[in-house]
């Protein structure tokens, strides 16, 4: 059982993190997922690929998360830590990275799910299509339209 954590929680968390913005949230939604996994296994079908199974349910429990917070009043909503612009002293790929990030953070949840999954996943347009369940050309007018709003942020930010 714990190699089944240790291996699979970084899927859970990654699945996670491509949903929501805060790091810790994520860290949180990756554990809940794991819980989850472990008392789901008999539902578990081969049919599917475990890791995809993993991220899936990952998925639906940070989409659950992001529901139930929406249920909050502002009051009752928790403060998330604002990304604060790196200075200029620092090195040309932290700041690349920040701007990544920073774009990335910008998108909606659909598109920044097929950006992590494509691009730092590195899963193929027929994998994330499975795992969303929607069809390829789906995926592909996805990764193409959050392509452009990231490029679009980017020039915005540089002039």
């Amino acid at each position: 059982m714990s190699r089944l954590v240790e291996g699979y929680t970084p899927v859970a968390y990654s699945a996670a993190r491509s949903i929501l913005r805060n790091d810790q949230d994520a860290k949180d939604v990756a554990h809940d997922s794991m819980l989850k996994v472990l008392s789901k296994l008999s539902s578990y079908r081969p049919q599917w690929r475990f890791k995809v199974w993993v991220a899936r349910i990952a998925r639906n429990t940070a989409l659950d998360l992001i529901r139930k917070r929406r249920r909050l009043s502002w009051a009752e909503v928790p403060d998330t830590p604002d990304v604060k612009p790196l200075q200029d002293d620092v090195l040309s790929k932290r700041q690349e990275a920040a701007l990544v990030h920073s774009a990335l953070g910008e998108l909606p949840p659909m598109y920044r799910e097929v950006i992590q999954l494509h691009h730092f996943q590195e899963m193929k347009y027929r994998e994330i299509a499975e795992e969303l369940d929607v069809p390829i050309g789906t995926v592909m007018n996805r990764l193409f339209r959050a392509r452009q709003k990231m490029k679009k942020s980017f020039l915005n930010k540089a002039a």
